[in-house]
This record gives C-alpha cells, structure tokens and sequence, in this order.
C-alpha cells in the first residue's frame, strides 16, 4: 500500500485537532465578543454572556446545574483545584485520602504534595486489566478518610474504571469523590449524578477543543478552598479574567461531542477492534493491553517482545503515522509507565508498549496503512534487536 497524502494522527489520547465550528467559535470572541466579562458596559456583558451560555453547555453535558461549573486553564489545574481544594477545606474533619497506582501525574503529583504536608496518602492497587476493585476502596476508607480520587478512565491503556460503584459505597459514608473525567468526556457517559461524583474534571484539548482551557465540577454543598487568588472571578474559586475565546472553544467542542454520541462511540469502538483483531494475528509474541471491553472506544495498547516502544514510535513516523509510546505528558521521563507496571508488566514489556488512540475523522483505509506498515517495523527492528533469537 502506498504511504497516503496526508499525515495519519493516530495519538488523539494526547491532543485532538481543533475543530472548523470550534475555531469559529474562538474567533468571534477575539474579534466580536472580546470584552472583559467582569465589566458592565456592552463589550463586557457580551463577553458575560457568551461565558454563561458556555457554562450552561459545559453543565448540561454533565447532567449538572451551571452554577457547578467552575472554568480553568486545563485538565491539571482542574485536578489542583478538586485535590488542594478539597483537602484544605475539609481537614479538619480528617486527612486521608485514597487514591489508585494509575492516576495520571496531575493527580498523583498533588498528592504526594499533600503528602508533604502531613496528608497520609493510599495508593490501592488494580487487576492485570488496570481495574480498580472497588472492594480495595471500601477497605481503605478509615475514620480520617475525607477524599477519594480515582480516574474515569486510563489515559496510557483506556481502561474504564468502575465510578458508578464507587461513588455508592462513598455516598453512603459520606467521602468526597473525585474522578479525572479528561479522557472520558465526550468519548462515553459522564453524567455527575449517574456516577456518583463530587468533583470531576474536563480538558479542552481532548475533545477537539483548544488547549489552555478546562472546567472543573464542583457539586453544590461541596467545599473547596481556591489556590489563585485575585478578582474573585468564577465565584472566587478560581480568580483571573476568564478566557473567553478558549471557554467558547470548550463549550462549542462539547456541544459537538454530545451530538450522536452513541453513533459515534459503536463506529470508533469499530474501528478500534478490526485495529486490535489483526494486528494481534498478523504480528507475533505482542500483548494486549486493558480491558479487553471496559475500554474507551479509540484507545488500543500494545507491548511488543524485543523492542523498545519509542523506536516504533520514530519509524512510524517516518513512514507518516503518528502514535504514542506512552503519555505525552511524561514522554521525556526514560522511566517505564507507570500504569503498566502497575498493571503487572515487566520494565521490558512496559517499555516495548505503543499507544494508538483512534479520533473520529480517522478512516478504515488509515488502520490498514497503519497495520501494513507497523507489521514491517517490528519485522525490521526485531531484526536488529539483540533480545531476538529467531
């Protein structure tokens, strides 16, 4: 098969395109709606009003009021805000917290902060697929539990996480519940209420949205206790003139992402599987990696025996496919994943993983490229490779 025209985006775990409504969107609040939403004249209440319209959006793709959506710069400072925030506010009623071996770093990485500061952290483990047993959470919980986080889904092998049951047991003992919803949002079903959540946080960049822009859901009677502070803006959670063009951005991508969701998840979940089914009966001695079904619909994560991920990752984009090894946002660390080891992997199978994360303009005529030319690649590295005997 011939390399195609256009460059093939395989690695929409890390980033999605912008989309052409969206930029739209973006553009009239630089050029139209550019006001100060804080400000009374004209220009400032277009500008308050396109941000409340967008937190109406943003709120109804959650199942939630919009006086629960608090807008930030990002999935991380989403997961700052729900972590610190909650923690600060409710200590005094305890200081444990429960968390998984999975979590992405902007939850990990508070944490071990709040470890610092005298917060007494547990880490529960999951399965072989990257399941959390919501027994392990029960057992975890103490008289100073006051937090629990725990992901929607993985970012590194797209396991879902069983939230909706988690969120019962915590209800009952009345625990915070956080979930980073970056992954999941859009891609499957994040209603607040349904799940059992408190707190859950969104990415703009995810779901064909900007980057730079985020929201975190805060449900009401939940305390948080803001870290930037300044004007007071988004009810003093989270001070700074709001980023209206970005904000605009998010909401116009949520909107999209809602429309004929359920369409849209059974074709990629589609594509995903022709994608898994014969790359794993066209290349030998390659793992699997997740849940075989709790999974997102676009994720796909591989180990290849004798070979290091990154060097799949340089070839294919020679050959002009873009793919993961890994997370975009540790990809400079030389450190196996994280999740994977967690997972029960060995450093070596960690490190020969490759992540290929599906978007919903991407075509069955890119999967079969993409498999002819990554049958290849490993052929020709396992050649070269001294772990390789055959």
């Amino acid at each position: 098969m011939d390399r195609p025209l256009k460059y093939i985006y395989f690695d929409h775990a890390a980033t999605t395109p912008v989309l052409p409504e969206v930029m739209d969107a973006i553009n009239k609040c630089f050029t139209e709606f550019y006001g100060n939403a804080s400000e009374p004249h004209l220009p400032g209440r277009q500008a308050k009003e396109m941000l409340e319209n967008s937190r109406e959006l943003i709120a109804g793709a959650l199942g939630a009021n919009p006086s629960e959506i608090t807008f930030t710069s990002g999935g991380t400072e989403s997961d700052n805000l729900a972590l610190f925030g909650a923690a600060e506010a409710y200590k005094k009623q305890g200081n444990h917290i429960i968390t998984s071996e999975i979590e992405h770093p902007a939850v990990s990485m508070p944490l071990k902060a709040l470890a610092r500061r005298g917060f007494k952290i547990s880490f529960v483990p999951v399965d072989r697929f990257g399941m959390v047993d919501p027994c392990d959470i029960e057992k975890a919980i103490n008289k100073n539990t006051i937090l629990v986080s725990i992901m929607h889904a993985n970012n590194i092998v797209g396991t879902i996480e069983p939230i909706e049951e988690i969120g019962k047991i915590l209800k009952e003992k009345n625990i915070i519940f956080h979930t980073d919803a970056v992954q999941t949002f859009c891609s499957a079903k994040t209603l607040v209420d349904e799940l059992g959540i408190d707190l859950l946080s969104i990415s703009g960049h995810k779901i064909y949205g900007p980057k730079g822009v985020g929201a975190l859901y805060i449900r009401k009677g939940t305390k948080i206790m803001p870290h930037i502070f300044g004007g007071g803006q988004e009810k003093g959670r989270r001070s700074g003139t709001e980023n209206i063009p970005g904000i605009a951005g998010l909401a116009k991508a949520a909107e999209l992402g809602q429309r004929n969701m359920d369409a849209k998840i059974k074709k990629l979940t589609g594509m995903r599987d022709y994608l898994k089914n014969k790359l794993l009966d066209s290349v030998e001695e390659v793992r699997f990696n997740g849940h075989p079904e709790k999974r997102l619909p676009g994720n796909c994560n591989f180990s290849f025996k004798y070979i290091e991920g990154e060097s799949i990752v340089l070839k294919l984009d020679i050959g002009g496919i873009a793919v993961s090894s890994g997370s975009a946002c540790s990809s400079s660390s030389m450190k196996p994943s994280h999740a994977l080891v967690a997972m029960g992997l060995s450093n070596e199978e960690a490190f020969g993983s490759l992540r290929v994360t599906l978007g919903f303009e991407n075509t069955m005529e890119e999967i079969d490229y993409f498999l002819e030319v990554t049958k290849k690649t490993i052929k020709d590295l396992r050649k070269i490779s001294p772990l390789y005997k055959k």
